[in-house]
């Protein structure tokens, strides 16, 4: 162990996270490529590119000093990476990494099982602790400089060489499947962390771009008696197909059915995750315009409708947060078992967002109101913690995390059920509003943030990149109801089926409260043909 150096120690740990922490890489590729022919050849030239990339990289970073702590974190990181990717088969890209920074403990714990503990274990803790108490030969100066640019030169030329060689391969490999690239541990959370810090840290304090200052009440609005009352529910991982609304052969919106509500069978998400659809779909951009740091830096809907200082606005999140999208209204934290009543075995429930809204209608009585509830809904993995027992309506459910180890059936059953209690939910909110349809125009919105793999293709969850994404994770549950005249629900109905998307959010609701502004675009408004 005498001339045991650092570069061989990063050879050995090349070896072993290319061996042990790429299954989903593998797999990728043998689904595209299958293991004959010369595909063998291509396969294995992979590896060794895989290997040579990985050892290049640590290399240009080795030191006395830095070669241990990197080796470390990179095996703690990359553990708990290979458990997602070959569990739930997600990618871990820079959209992935935000919405896991802003997923708090409660989220994060829905996570957790005695399979993830042994891949941190074997994968992690075991080899850093072996690397920890490891004696590495450091050689002198000169020396340490020449065997650090040998390593770099070697695996620099292997990477080349092989791709020059097979480079017909290659070209089709990087031009036609670029989403292959995504499952490489831990090359790809390595770029994703630093694009994502790009993308994330700004060179200056945030300077918050005010939108709609001209905004004014149309004279309408104005000489109209009765105010607008409007709920607006944000969803969670609610998919669109596992509406009984849109066809699914399953009765899972019993109750929604029976009321006049406006489906729109045809709605698509800004993303696939909370961290990037909640506040790009109460921002003026679209979906190709918004960015993460657009969307901190610009006010959205909320603020404009809240700066008029005529439209009384209330959020209440029963998910982890607004993603910022409430930083400047009154919020209320429902997760808490002290503010919400309707809490059991440390889950609390949607519903108990309504307690209490009669106290904070009375308060602003005659005044226009937004109240927003963010929905805990379809939250995975265990979706069977997301309904009470009286909803459990499709069995056998699947009751763990570990999505892999149900059938599809067990899987889809818990998610169905919740899907249900959210159609109860939505229910109850609508016989709530009704009381005050005499004397508001009254309204709700509900709207999907995003949509869930339940194990199609092997996909669980959520998160993928959007362009690669399946539709299940982009195609949401959506619907309208109004309780008055001042929709026409009925004109509404014959363009439902159109097409649309979380873009038309911030002009639906500016239109909804018939505020004049230049930011308004009358097109993107969804009730615009259907106003009376």
């Amino acid at each position: 162990m005498k001339n045991f150096t650092q570069y061989k120690l990063i050879i050995f740990v090349a070896i072993f996270l290319t061996t042990f922490f790429n299954l989903s890489f593998f797999k990728s590729i043998i689904t595209t490529y299958p293991f004959t022919g010369t595909n063998i050849i291509y396969l294995l030239s992979i590896t060794f590119v895989l290997l040579a990339l990985i050892v290049f990289l640590f290399s240009l970073v080795a030191s006395k000093y830095t070669t241990k702590p990197i080796l470390i974190i990179v095996l703690f990181v990359s553990s708990f990476t290979a458990y997602f990717m070959d569990t739930y088969h997600v990618v871990i890209d820079t959209e992935m990494i935000r919405n896991t920074l802003q997923t708090n403990l409660s989220e994060s714990s829905d996570l957790f099982s005695f399979q993830l503990v042994l891949y941190v274990l074997l994968l992690g803790v075991i080899p850093s602790l072996i690397i920890y108490k490891l004696k590495i030969n450091y050689r002198p100066l000169k020396s340490e400089i020449f065997a650090k640019l040998k390593t770099i030169i070697i695996s620099l030329l292997v990477i080349v060489i092989v791709i020059l060689s097979l480079s017909k391969f290659y070209t089709s490999f990087f031009r036609e499947h670029k989403p292959l690239r995504y499952h490489a541990n831990p090359i790809f959370w390595i770029y994703s962390i630093g694009n994502y810090i790009n993308k994330t840290i700004n060179s200056g304090p945030i300077v918050l771009e005010v939108i709609g200052k001209d905004a004014k009440f149309s004279p309408e609005e104005i000489k109209n008696n009765k105010k607008e009352l409007l709920v607006m529910v944000v969803g969670e991982a609610a998919r669109a197909n596992r509406f009984s609304l849109n066809g699914y052969k399953r009765e899972t919106n019993p109750l929604l059915k029976k009321e006049d509500i406006v489906n729109f069978p045809n709605m698509y998400s800004c993303g696939t995750s909370t961290a990037v659809s909640v506040p790009c779909m109460f921002s003026i951009y679209t979906r190709s315009q918004y960015t993460y740091k657009k969307g901190i830096s610009t006010e959205n809907v909320i603020d404009v409708l809240n700066n008029t200082k005529k439209v009384n606005i209330l959020w209440r999140d029963n998910n982890s947060d607004s993603k910022g999208v409430a930083l400047r209204v009154d919020y209320q934290n429902f997760k808490d078992p002290k503010v919400n009543t309707i809490c059991e075995n440390g889950e609390c429930r949607d519903e108990g967002m309504l307690i209490g809204l009669d106290k904070f209608i009375e308060k602003h009585k005659n005044e226009d109101m937004l109240i927003v509830l963010h929905q805990m809904g379809n939250h995975g993995p265990a979706y069977y913690k997301r309904y009470p027992k009286e909803f459990e309506k499709f069995k056998p459910v699947c009751k763990t995390n570990q999505l892999e180890q149900c059938t599809q059936e067990e899987v889809g059953n818990a998610y169905d059920n919740a899907i249900l209690y959210t159609d109860y939910f939505l229910s109850k909110t609508i016989n709530f509003l009704k009381q005050y349809s005499n004397d508001y125009h009254t309204g709700l919105i509900y709207m999907s943030d995003h949509g869930e793999s339940l194990g199609e293709n092997g996909l669980y969850l959520h998160g993928m990149p959007y362009l690669i994404a399946p539709d299940e994770q982009r195609h949401i549950g959506s619907l309208m109801w109004f309780g008055d005249d001042d929709i026409d629900t009925q004109k509404l109905k014959t363009y439902s089926n159109k097409r649309f998307s979380q873009d038309n959010l911030f002009h639906t609701l500016l239109g909804f409260f018939e505020l004049e502004t230049n930011v308004y675009k009358k097109d993107m408004d969804i009730l615009a043909n259907a106003r009376k």
